[in-house]
């Protein structure tokens, strides 16, 4: 059976809660970077997936999973990104044997346990500190292509001190999580049918190969396959 994947917003600002396999389908999907943390549960298991600096092939599922907007997840789950960095992660190796088998047990016989995830993260919102609005103003920056001193210096912060607070906050320097929205960027406007060459110019690449050869790099695949699928 194909694998089948849907998502909605969240009631988590900037949050995305999402499904993949149906009953009776288990499918793994590859995963590509895109600057998120997600926290995954499937039967009997929950997962914190790190941010990635490649694509993954994730497991059979079905699984559902919360995406955090980039930046917002160490804080509601207590740990620094780069910890997790390309990592699929038990959270009972993150947090309390006990507490994360009793939130297992809740999530397995909740009769929808997307929302009962979407609960779980809502409530650890509510007893987490605010998100911080720069981190925010890094990734909506690096979003619309400025540069990491251009980012540094419109959100206030040094060189060294935007790199120290992104590896805590995504997992890596701010020059990588540019890497990947641009990654991001390239996809969405290139499977709108906008011509790869095109593409690469409105996204900041120098031309079309340097755009080919970095979603390689970051994928694994050809740009026109990423398209297709």
């Amino acid at each position: 059976m194909s694998p089948t994947y849907a998502e909605r917003a969240s009631r988590l600002s900037g949050a995305v809660v999402w499904t993949q396999g149906a009953e009776g389908g288990d499918d793994a999907v590859t995963v590509l970077p895109d600057g998120c943390m997600d926290l995954l549960w499937s039967e009997g298991r929950l997962l914190v997936a790190g941010p990635d600096t490649r694509a993954y092939r994730s497991a059979q599922g079905p699984w559902v999973g919360v995406r955090f907007f980039p930046g917002t997840a160490p804080g509601l789950l207590g740990v620094p990104a780069y910890e997790l960095r390309d990592r699929r992660v038990e959270l009972g190796d993150l947090w309390s044997g006990a507490e994360v088998r009793r939130l297992i047990e809740r999530l397995d016989a909740a009769v929808d346990p997307a929302a009962a995830l979407e609960d779980l993260v809502l409530r650890l919102a509510a007893d987490a500190p605010p998100s911080d609005p720069v981190l925010r103003a890094v990734v909506a920056s690096l979003a619309a292509g400025r540069s990491v001193s251009a980012t540094a210096e419109f959100v206030g912060l040094s060189a060294r001190q935007l790199h120290r607070r992104a590896l805590g906050a995504f997992g890596y320097g701010p020059k990588t999580l540019a890497r990947i929205l641009r990654l991001q960027r390239a996809l969405a406007l290139a499977r709108t049918g906008v011509s790869f060459a095109e593409t690469a110019v409105l996204v900041g690449f120098a031309d079309q190969a340097h755009l080919a050869r970095d979603v390689r790099a970051l994928t694994g695949q050809s740009l026109s396959r990423l398209v297709r699928s």
